[in-house]
């Protein structure tokens, strides 16, 4: 590989590290080329970027985009693949079904915007995290909830007003 090639591989990285936020490092090693194929394809189907670099260009990625992490440059030996999402915990939810089928993808680290994750255990705990649109969704139900309470209860004290006074009404 020329080293215009090795530049470019290297501007995309970082280009998607920074615009991201989120990525995964996995060890994809000895996995059949159709297995790798289904990995490529469920990526795709949930909107999960894909790519398998060499460890050296991912380091001099993340130097560039400035995540100057030791304890991730620590997991890059072998094989590396590189999961890139949006949605923080997508990546670790589809490793968690590609586990269904076999013992790879394993999960080496993680960047999740700004927080490191380091080796396989970490998986449960990030397919756990909550995505900013869950979050933003929770908040916003926590909010609404005094006030609905708050109407429900004035309308169902105002229909038993209601009631009392038409039942006092036909009394007298």
């Amino acid at each position: 590989m020329r080293k215009e090639e090795k530049q470019e591989i290297v501007q995309a990285l970082t280009d998607q590290i920074k615009s991201y936020g989120n990525f995964y490092i996995t060890d994809t090693a000895d996995l059949t080329v159709a297995k790798v194929n289904n990995i490529r394809r469920k990526c795709f189907e949930k909107g999960v970027k894909i790519r398998v670099v060499k460890n050296t260009l991912i380091v001099k990625a993340l130097e560039a985009a400035g995540v100057d992490s030791e304890e991730l440059k620590g997991t890059l030996k072998g094989a590396s693949t590189i999961l890139f999402s949006e949605v923080a915990n997508l990546p670790a939810k589809l490793i968690k079904e590609l586990r269904k089928e076999g013992d790879k993808p394993v999960l080496k680290s993680a960047y999740i915007d700004s927080a490191i994750f380091v080796g396989d255990n970490q998986l449960d705990t990030l397919s756990a995290l909550k995505s900013k649109e869950e979050l933003v969704g929770e908040i916003i139900g926590l909010l609404q909830s005094p006030a609905k309470n708050v109407v429900s209860a004035l309308k169902s004290g105002g229909s038993t007003i209601a009631g009392l006074v038409k039942t006092l009404q036909e009394r007298g």
